[in-house]
């Protein structure tokens, strides 16, 4: 198969979706009401809460789910072949993904941009909301440990890279008090980030070439590993408009700038699809997954199709922006289409290489020698590029040559190739850490409001000391991870409990269409949930059995079943409030003047 065909069909099929799924959700199912205040303008404070600008909302809040999943995920579910990838990005990101993110968005606005666990507790249930608040504070907790060791992989004793990613935090703070002083001027601080942002990475490799300033932006990992949760430090107690809204927004930028250069060398090269459509691994006994393409191919592509870290972005930061209920469809819907075409751009940068190649670069030596294959072009790769890139497993590595190889293939671009693979080892790092401060920001918010609940002090948002506290036990928490941990311990982990959050997520999305009477469209979310509940639960089993037990990590699988008990939790009281609620058969006006059948504090 062609890669242009799937880039197409992928695109053809998103565009359908917002303009017709997208559209129905947004008009029938939620019924988005622009008069209706938002809580960036009901609560506005210049430091949480801030009506934003659609254009730059959307830029912040792509940036900030767009991490690891959508890149490294679908490089790793290539092992079963393009074919399952490909459907559950197309098929997840329209009626999963996209759905899940946008109601959840909806649902935090319409509780004055609270939690997930909040919403959980008002639309579900007390317990649900307790266990809610524990679970979705230690997966996100996990999650960014497991983004920030990709980035200190990525970024380790790569000058060109650090120097880049240096550059962006003054330029999104000159960006900040541009837009502080003239509201209306997204245009004019859009072009001053674009320009200076390109000035940054065009004079990265020559900083890296240079010695004497190549020194200052060289560390290794332990000092990387230091310096990322510092930086999340600082985009959780500083205003959002000073660093992490104009940081987020410039680096959509460089996001989409290379995505869409991606996009045209597809076009341009239109590659052909080495990997086969299906492979002899989907039913099991891989080397890079271990585990049948059913549960795994859901569970390793998060972010692309369905991802319940969205689900804390869009109940963190995102809902205290929005100016206009009504862009809740562009925002949330949008978004996480483009999320899912870059993941499909992932999927093809693996599946254009050679097999052997893949597998060489995705398996360490010792796995490799036992499959029986031989590398093909990677020697020659190597030597171009100029780094061994056998045994470099994790996807990164893979993405990176596959991204290089199509743009290098580009007419008149072959001699850049070592040039286009650091740029894409530059560039998943930037996508990573935009997650790392958001999630950091909205971890401080959740952190606040369960101390809040016993210390009511810590529940003033604009508290400076219950701010910096809780800024820094929630660093601290996920820092120490990073610090200690590495890739093999965290990701596994975090790969079962983010597609688990996700679930929950839908599940209390679902408790909130019905309650608000529209029990006839409440399949949209129950759909989707009601799937991923035995995907998760069979994937958390698979993972304790045969992954994690014979490797006697005890501490995993009790992280394993914790989570799965208190999902389970979560699940059993959703489900009694679904039963009561479907037995009600007079509504109630709430304050606004619709009809419910009841109505919860906002």
């Amino acid at each position: 198969m062609n890669a242009l065909t799937l880039v197409f069909v992928a695109a053809c099929v998103f565009a359908i979706g917002y303009r017709f799924y997208g559209l129905f959700i947004a008009n029938r199912v939620l019924g988005l009401n622009a008069k209706r205040v938002t809580p960036a303008k009901a609560l506005a404070d210049d430091h949480d809460y801030q009506p934003t600008n659609r254009y730059v909302l959307f830029g912040q809040h792509f940036a900030a789910i767009a991490a690891a999943g959508p890149l490294i995920g679908p490089v790793l579910a290539a092992q079963f072949g393009y074919l399952p990838g490909a459907l559950w990005i197309i098929i997840g990101a329209v009626l999963a993904g996209a759905v899940h993110d946008m109601v959840v968005l909806f649902a935090s606005v319409r509780h004055r941009g609270r939690s997930i666990s909040v919403i959980a507790e008002h639309e579900v249930g007390k317990t649900a909301g307790f266990v809610a608040s524990f679970a979705v504070l230690f997966i996100l907790a996990l999650t960014l440990a497991g983004l920030s060791i990709a980035v200190v992989n990525a970024m380790f004793a790569s000058a060109w890279g650090t120097f880049t990613i240096a550059c962006t935090i003054p330029i999104a703070v000159l960006m900040g008090f541009y837009l502080r002083a003239r509201p209306e001027g997204v245009v004019g601080a859009s072009i001053l980030g674009i320009v200076l942002l390109a000035v940054a990475v065009i004079a990265g490799p020559y900083v890296a070439a240079d010695p004497d300033l190549a020194i200052f932006f060289t560390f290794k990992k332990s000092t990387i590993a230091l310096l990322i949760p510092v930086f999340g430090f600082f985009a959780s107690v500083l205003p959002i408009w000073l660093l992490l809204v104009p940081r987020d927004y410039l680096s959509t930028y460089l996001k989409l700038g290379t995505v869409a250069l991606l996009a045209i060398g597809v076009v341009v090269v239109h590659p052909d699809l080495k990997m086969a459509a299906v492979t002899s691994y989907v039913s099991g006994g891989g080397p890079i997954i271990p585990g049948k393409v059913f549960p795994f191919v859901f569970i390793t592509i998060a972010c692309g199709a369905l991802s319940g870290f969205h689900a804390v972005i869009g109940s963190g930061t995102t809902p205290k922006l929005i100016a206009n209920e009504r862009d809740v469809l562009f925002v949330g819907y949008g978004a996480m289409l483009v999320e899912g075409f870059v993941a499909i751009l992932s999927l093809i940068t693996a599946c254009v290489l050679v097999p052997a190649d893949y597998f060489a670069i995705n398996t360490p030596a010792a796995v490799y020698s036992g499959l029986g294959m031989t590398p093909v072009e990677l020697p020659g790769l190597s030597a171009a590029i100029g780094e061994q890139l056998a045994g470099r497993p994790g996807g990164a590595v893979s993405l990176a040559v596959g991204m290089a190889n199509i743009l290098a293939s580009v007419p008149g671009m072959r001699g850049l190739l070592s040039y286009w693979y650091h740029f894409a080892i530059m560039f998943q790092a930037v996508f990573i850490l935009t997650a790392v401060d958001t999630g950091t920001r909205v971890g401080r918010y959740l952190l606040q409001e369960m101390i809040g609940k016993v210390v009511p002090k810590f529940d003033e948002k604009l508290w400076i000391p219950g701010v910096v506290l809780t800024s820094f036990i929630f660093t601290g928490s996920w820092g120490y991870l990073v610090y200690t941990g590495d890739i093999s311990t965290i990701w596994p982990l975090f790969g079962m409990a983010n597609q688990l959050l996700a679930t929950c997520a839908l599940v209390v999305g679902t408790t909130m269409l019905i309650r608000l009477g529209k029990a006839r469209y409440a399949w949209v979310t129950a759909v989707p949930g009601l799937f991923m509940v035995p995907v998760t639960l069979t994937a958390g089993f698979s993972n304790i059995m045969h992954n994690y037990l014979p490797k006697h990590l005890y501490l995993l699988i009790a992280l394993s079943v914790t989570l799965m008990v208190l999902s389970g939790v979560i699940f059993a009281e959703a489900f009694g409030r679904w039963y009561e609620m479907l037995g009600i058969r007079q509504k109630i006006r709430d304050r606004w003047g619709e009809a419910v059948l009841r109505e919860v504090e906002d």
